[in-house]
């Protein structure tokens, strides 16, 4: 079925157009015209002078709406974590299981399989966070579950998964290149994170493939004046992309501002959101503005995609224009999927936010 979108001011990923609409079909877009050339026979959505812009995309999310699909990973785990995500204007998201056990691994490489199996929307893939991490820089990770990976951790993740896992975090410093190169070679995105990398180890790492990094500053060696580490290398090399949480709490404002100076579009947002849940391994607390372990270390935000476009424009000094970029046609860059995702432009997904005054917004998707 055909539908126009008209009346809305349209930002499509480059440039801001007036008086032009959107005309999409079964979920594509196939024209973006001139709004004079829109017939009334058409089936059109007034969008009564809105701010028309690519939807989102969240690499980085654990759950949403009471559900924790890292813990408890099943298709309505799932469906409830994509209706949290599309609340807050996310429409294509990555679900993501931290440091855990076979059996989860698993079962979620299996829940995102029935997902998509049930035609459902908005679920690009999984993202395994661990468990081949630094124990160094474990963050809100268990230490029981980490491991160095050996090659039959690999050809069972290739074996089970290969379909459905799309990133998985690792600490470079602590994996063989040669079975980093071999998840790469099957398609899977490698991103360099919870890691205590030298600079040396984290910038040979990024010349031999890795070219993505997680949660820029969380779980990493930081950038000090003899020790560059994890964060100068990402910084200094300059076909690396990195996620960011932009809640404040992650990571300051401040260092949000500078880093977008340094990396321009190599900068995207996640939400890093999770859901609480107090019993189990992992604990999960609700506090006013995050989440928190049974140590009460930092363990999730309560972030949505909207909120962390907002942060950057309010509180990060960075244009809403870069900012809707950095939640969309970045992420979407970064994972290689800018051909279909992230901007407003015939034979793209038809995926919109409208933004109105005091930061309302719906989604259209």
């Amino acid at each position: 079925m055909s539908v126009t979108y008209v009346n809305a001011l349209i930002f499509t990923g480059d440039r801001i157009l007036n008086d032009y609409a959107v005309v999409t079909e079964n979920d594509m877009i196939t024209a973006v015209i001139p709004q004079s050339e829109v017939k009334d026979t058409d089936e059109q959505i007034d969008l009564e002078g809105g701010f028309l812009a690519p939807a989102f995309i969240d690499l980085q999310i654990y759950g949403g709406n009471g559900e924790v699909f890292s813990l408890y990973p099943s298709v309505k785990a799932l469906a409830a974590t994509y209706e949290y995500s599309r609340a807050g204007g996310a429409a294509h998201i990555m679900p993501t299981v931290a440091t855990h056990s076979p059996e989860i691994m698993l079962a979620a490489m299996e829940a995102v399989r029935a997902y998509w199996q049930e035609g459902r929307k908005g679920v690009l893939g999984l993202h395994l966070e661990g468990p081949f991490i630094n124990p160094a820089k474990k963050g809100a990770h268990l230490p029981k579950y980490i491991r160095t990976p050996t090659q039959e951790d690999i050809d069972w993740i290739l074996a089970n998964g290969k379909d459905v896992v799309k990133i998985i975090t690792l600490a470079p410093e602590c994996c063989d290149p040669a079975l980093v190169k071999q998840l790469q070679e099957a398609g899977i995105t490698v991103f360099a994170g919870h890691s205590n990398a030298t600079y040396a180890q984290a910038y040979t790492s990024f010349e031999n493939g890795i070219r993505h990094a997680t949660h820029l500053f969380n779980a990493m060696s930081p950038l000090e004046s003899r020790a560059p580490g994890l964060v100068g290398a990402i910084y200094n090399h300059p076909g690396v992309f990195a996620s960011i949480v932009a809640d404040g709490i992650h990571v300051d404002f401040a260092a949000v501002s500078i880093s977008h100076k340094i990396m321009d579009g190599r900068l995207f947002l996640i939400t890093d959101a999770i859901e609480e849940n107090l019993e189990g391994d992992y604990i999960y607390i609700k506090e006013k503005d995050r989440f928190v372990g049974a140590s009460g270390v930092l363990s999730g935000s309560r972030l949505t995609m909207l909120q962390a476009v907002h942060n950057c424009t309010e509180k990060a000094g960075i244009h809403l224009h870069v900012a809707l970029k950095m939640a969309s046609l970045y992420p979407a860059r970064a994972m290689r999927l800018d051909s279909s995702l992230g901007r407003i432009e015939p034979g793209f997904k038809a995926a919109f936010i409208v933004l109105r005054d005091h930061w309302k917004m719906s989604v259209y998707c």
